[in-house]
């Protein structure tokens, strides 16, 4: 719980507490403290307990649940990418194909020129560079 704060720390926090609230009143609040923690403690036990005995054998199973998989970059991910193939790796055949059938059918529809097959850019020149798109 505490992997952050070193003993160092927590002897600086006890000397403070020391000096604000006094060698006569420290006791009773790390009494008081202590009794809250309790406190707490006793009723997130007795809200498990409640979970458990209304939910029953579906308890067991929200204890198995990633919720990391329910942040929103992810579940849009999964939904956008889930019907999809594995995406083709950059430079491989497929993709250079899959690309150059795609600028085929553009042109023959007649929705632009003709473009370049993307596997025939010389590799010693820089891909083109649009400062207005970035």
């Amino acid at each position: 719980m505490f992997d952050s704060i070193g003993w160092g720390e927590i002897v600086v926090l006890a000397l403070a507490a020391l000096f604000i609230f006094g060698p006569d009143r420290l006791p009773s609040l790390a009494k008081d403290a202590a009794a809250g923690i309790k406190k707490v403690r006793d009723a997130v036990t007795g809200m498990r307990g409640q979970l458990h005995d209304t939910l029953g054998d579906d308890f067991d199973h929200l204890r198995d649940v990633d919720l990391r998989q329910y942040h929103p970059k992810t579940f849009i991910r999964q939904q956008l990418l889930a019907d999809d193939d594995v995406p083709a790796r950059r430079g491989s055949a497929t993709a250079a194909a899959a690309a150059n059938a795609a600028a085929a059918s553009a042109a023959a529809a007649g929705r632009g020129r003709p473009a370049q097959p993307v596997g025939s850019r010389d590799s010693s020149m820089p891909p083109p560079f649009d400062a207005d798109a970035t």
